[in-house]
């Protein structure tokens, strides 16, 4: 998609923040939602943003487990390497491979010219291929060490997609030039060019080879491996701006401009039915391993999770409910306000620390003293103590201005009184 939204501030504490609404909503970013993928086997998902990071989640315990931050612009593609590594791009067109746990990348490829957009991994794990606004497609190796990328040039528009087929003969590209390209990676043959009817925004593999593109006009399109064209439905009246297909390749996942997520059957070509939000655009889909288990991410900072067969979101919270960790703070406005915090901090100290510290004893302690807790060395330099007129500073100015060199993305609370609000609060919560 051509449009950017600009980033939106939010509440964060410390490092990026997050809620986990009881098994299925995860909020931990401070803006939309741009990029998502899930491990084979469905226990770890990573998500990127505009608001500059990416996080690793467990989807066991609805936690995030580690925060990434390294881009200077939105975090726009993900992936998870068959090693368990992972790899994520940004508006700033770096491209960062990243160990479990490590604090900054084990890697950066640089070579492209503008924001890159899209990640695909090759069916051998042997090759990242990368899609950018510069109108290329680069192929890097994934050895011990970074190799020359292999440069992919023919798309007069922005490449807004890329995959590979299933048996690793070719790379598949879509441009916003309304061309789809797929690419032999063996010997000197030159690409197929595909026109399609409209501009281009996503494309996706099934494990039998059909491609599946769409774009502006919101239809979706089914091509053989060499780019005949199949079938087409429309999957909305406005843009599809993200493609994911199931792991069976039965179902294609088309989310929307608007917010809704089109279900299509692939072997009937006719929408199934359709995943219904809170009509914000909804930039990321991916299916976990069981083929039916959706997670979309959006323009509300939020990740949801949905059972695709039914149509249902799964696990709804009910706010104030025994499943809610708020639930005991009930009425308070600091605690909704803090509701934004949930999955990466605790409150108490024998809850231990999630991606973020916990925030028990926080008031009086200075920055980047609670033991156990791994901070950046920018913040070990600080001279920061946590007052309610310190932490209130944090979120007036943003953390890049008040905690330079801190990894968390940059957010803010505009009101006052929320501030005030939050204070409050955690006074009263983290004794």
């Amino acid at each position: 998609m051509q449009v950017m939204p600009s980033r939106i501030a939010a509440i964060a504490l410390l490092v990026p923040l997050g809620l986990v609404p009881a098994h299925a909503q995860l909020r931990g970013h401070g803006g939309p939602v741009r990029a998502l993928a899930i491990a084979p086997d469905g226990k770890t998902a990573v998500s990127g943003s505009f608001d500059t990071s990416a996080i690793r989640w467990s989807l066991a315990n609805n936690a995030a487990e580690q925060v990434l931050h390294f881009h200077d612009g939105a975090v726009n593609a993900v992936a998870l390497l068959p090693d368990r590594r992972i790899v994520t791009a940004g508006a700033d067109a770096h491209i960062a491979i990243w160990q479990p746990g490590a604090a900054a990348p084990q890697a950066v490829l640089d070579g492209h010219a503008a924001p890159v957009v899209a990640l695909a991994v090759s069916p051998d794990g042997k090759t990242l291929a990368s899609a950018s606004w510069d109108r290329t497609v680069r192929l890097w190796p994934l050895g011990d060490s970074a190799g020359t990328p292999r440069v992919l040039e023919g798309h007069q528009q922005n490449v807004n997609g890329v995959a590979f087929l299933p048996d690793g003969s070719a790379a598949v590209s879509a441009g916003y030039d309304a061309t789809l390209r797929i690419w032999p990676l063996t010997g000197a043959a030159a690409p197929s060019v595909v026109p399609l009817p409209t501009p281009l925004n996503a494309v996706v593999v099934a494990p039998d080879g059909e491609i599946v593109a769409a774009g502006a006009d919101g239809g979706v399109y089914f091509l053989s491996p060499t780019g005949e064209l199949r079938g087409h439905v429309r999957a909305g009246d406005t843009p599809t701006i993200a493609l994911a297909i199931s792991p069976d390749g039965r179902t294609v996942a088309a989310a929307g401009i608007r917010g809704s997520v089109a279900i299509v059957d692939r072997a009937s070509r006719q929408v199934a039915r359709t995943l219904v939000g809170p009509g914000l655009p909804v930039w990321s889909v991916a299916f976990f391993p069981d083929d039916r288990t959706l997670l979309t991410g959006g323009a509300d900072r939020m990740i949801r999770r949905w059972d695709a067969a039914s149509g249902d979101p799964i696990d709804a919270i009910n706010v104030g409910g025994p499943d809610d960790p708020l639930g005991v703070f009930a009425g308070d406005p600091g605690a909704q306000v803090f509701r934004a915090c949930v999955a990466c901090h605790t409150l108490r100290a024998d809850e231990g620390n999630r991606a973020g510290p916990t925030l028990a004893g926080l008031f009086g302690r200075r920055i980047a003293a609670l033991p156990g807790y791994n901070f950046s060395p920018a913040l070990k330099k600080l001279d920061i103590v946590w007052t309610p007129e310190t932490v209130s500073k944090l979120f007036e100015l943003g953390p890049a201005t008040f905690t330079p060199g801190t990894k968390m993305p940059e957010q803010t609370i505009g009101s006052a009184e929320d501030r005030a609000a939050l204070v409050k609060f955690l006074q009263k919560a983290t004794k």
